[in-house]
């Protein structure tokens, strides 16, 4: 694995007035802020301005958000979640395999529009995990 888990937090429309917030709060910046209506991904009208993901950093602070897809709640439990990056194919497929073995499977291990490899799962013990894998 690379790095450190980041913490990626899902907002139910307010993704973008949160990390304004938490720009004015801790200072830093937005990066790579992405609309559904921007991503090649199948939307409803509704959802086109909602934040498909965006990251902040400030200093060695760094975070991912974006806001649920139309019809999926945001509760208190689901709505952060780790990140883990991953080096190889083999390497995510194994965290996978465990962690959605007794767990809840969001997303499946699979090749995404956004180019990576990318799973989503819930742990046995509740715990939120974006596995991804950026092939180059």
């Amino acid at each position: 694995m690379k790095g450190q888990a980041t913490p990626y937090l899902m907002f139910g429309g307010k993704a973008k007035e949160a990390l304004h917030y938490y720009r004015d709060v801790f200072g830093g910046e937005i990066s790579n802020l992405q609309t559904y209506g921007e991503a090649d991904y199948p939307t409803p009208p509704e959802a086109h301005d909602r934040i498909i993901h965006a990251q902040f950093k400030c200093g060695d602070l760094f975070l991912m958000a974006s806001d649920a897809f139309p019809g999926n709640s945001v509760v208190v439990g689901n709505n952060i979640s780790l990140t883990l990056e991953f080096e190889s194919e083999e390497e995510i497929q194994k965290i996978y395999d465990a962690l959605s073995q007794n767990g809840q499977v969001f997303m499946e291990l699979q090749d995404t529009f956004w180019g990576v490899k990318y799973a989503k799962v819930r742990d046995t013990y509740g715990v939120i995990w974006d596995l991804n894998y950026t092939k180059s």
